[in-house]
């Protein structure tokens, strides 16, 4: 005869979203407030929450991108970043949260996704903002992520808009990896490599002459050394 063992607890299960995009020079990820007294008072977080039991944790990350970050999900890449499953990591009970990195060009957003209202706003990436729950380290291991995939794959191109000139796509490599680029050593390897192709027939006036646009040569995310 077996022993009853009593009430069974588990962990809820959960989903954050570090969502960024690429505007006027800055990296920028998306916060929503978090109200949660007594624990959180006019905090921020990124867009999360938890799942239905009828959805995988990648489907309640774009649903979550929908309805709290206000961003269409067929314009957003995404990949899983990691599980945080730290025991104290939500103070009103067990959560452990699967969290994802998200990437969207500006310039794929409407008006109103680019907009930051009181429900969901733009930030600087890099911000000293205090967020809530352990969502300052989600965004740091993110950022940490996208700078890393960025040196050896084409991660950068889910930020970028379809045509672009080689002065823009440096000036995202230089902001996001937050360093400094020989400019001639940059073009001549991102030539080199095949990455980009040319756009037969369009140019963009340039600060001294007219500047070659060109687009990626494929919408995957390869790895490949980049920089």
């Amino acid at each position: 005869m077996s022993r009853n063992a009593g009430p069974i607890k588990f962990a809820v299960l959960a989903t954050d979203i570090a969502l960024f995009t690429f505007h006027e020079g800055k990296l920028l990820v998306r916060t929503i407030p978090v109200n949660r007294p007594p624990f959180f008072v006019k905090a921020i977080g990124l867009p999360g929450g938890l799942l239905d039991p009828k959805e995988t944790a990648e489907q309640a990350a774009l649903r979550l991108a929908r309805d709290k970050a206000g961003v269409t999900p067929s314009k957003i890449y995404m990949e899983q970043l990691y599980t945080f499953s730290a025991v104290k990591r939500d103070p009103r009970g067990r959560v452990v949260a699967v969290a994802y990195l998200a990437l969207v060009p500006w310039e794929k957003l409407s008006p109103s996704e680019q907009k930051s209202t009181d429900i969901a706003r733009w930030v600087l990436a890099d911000s000293k903002k205090k967020f809530a729950y352990d969502h300052g380290r989600i965004l740091t291991m993110a950022l940490q992520k996208v700078r890393s995939r960025a040196a050896y794959t084409t991660l950068i191109s889910k930020l970028m808009p379809q045509e672009f000139t080689l002065t823009e796509l440096e000036n995202v490599y230089k902001q996001v990896l937050n360093e400094n680029l020989d400019k001639r050593n940059f073009r001549k390897k991102i030539l080199k490599l095949k990455i980009v192709t040319p756009v037969i027939g369009k140019r963009v006036r340039g600060r001294f002459r007219p500047a070659q646009v060109y687009r990626f040569t494929s919408s995957r995310v390869g790895e490949i050394e980049v920089l």
